[in-house]
């Protein structure tokens, strides 16, 4: 298997339901009557979050405000995707969303979720911003990902960002580590 990325252009969105986001989720990090714990959920998440049209919505939005997308290719078949937002927010630090990351869940633990993240560091690095905000998924899996690659908890939180899901864990990457 030889997996190809490229750039995704804004009329192959549609293309992100060639992906398989189902995913077995064992434990989330919660807040159980105000602390911070593990809470196992064993729950079989089949679809996006919030659903396909969600996340189609979302990336139409990232090209619309300039920003860029990355798939990653079997063959003709999109296996993978990552998004970055071109708004610039922060006060201390030059934050652009990395708004979603997602790999098929037959192609997981192949190190196509990592590239995908590294070649959209790389490409964010041009617009001379500092770090990637990121809005992660709770599941223990999903924040295991984003510590391997060297994602922190977020100096600085975007409130409404935050708002959007309690549940999130606010990250960042410094894109000139």
């Amino acid at each position: 298997m030889s997996i190809e990325y490229r750039l995704l252009a804004p009329h192959e969105c549609g293309r992100i339901k060639e992906i398989n986001p189902a995913r077995f989720i064992k434990r989330a990090w919660r807040s159980v009557n105000g602390i911070k714990q593990w809470v196992d959920l064993d729950w079989l998440d089949d679809d996006y979050p919030d659903g396909y049209d969600n996340h189609f919505d979302a990336l139409q939005a990232t090209f619309e405000g300039c920003g860029f997308a990355i798939g990653a290719f079997d063959g003709d078949v999109l296996v993978g995707f990552v998004s970055v937002n071109r708004n610039v927010f922060g006060s201390r630090f030059k934050y652009v969303l990395l708004d979603q990351l997602f790999v098929d869940n037959k192609y997981q633990g192949q190190g196509i979720g990592k590239n995908l993240f590294r070649l959209s560091a790389e490409k964010a690095k041009q617009w001379g911003v500092d770090k990637f905000y990121i809005c992660a998924g709770s599941s223990e899996n999903t924040l295991a990902f984003y510590k391997t690659l060297g994602c922190v908890e977020a100096m600085e939180i975007d409130q409404a960002l935050q708002a959007a899901d309690e549940n999130d864990m606010q990250l960042e990457y410094a894109l000139h580590a």
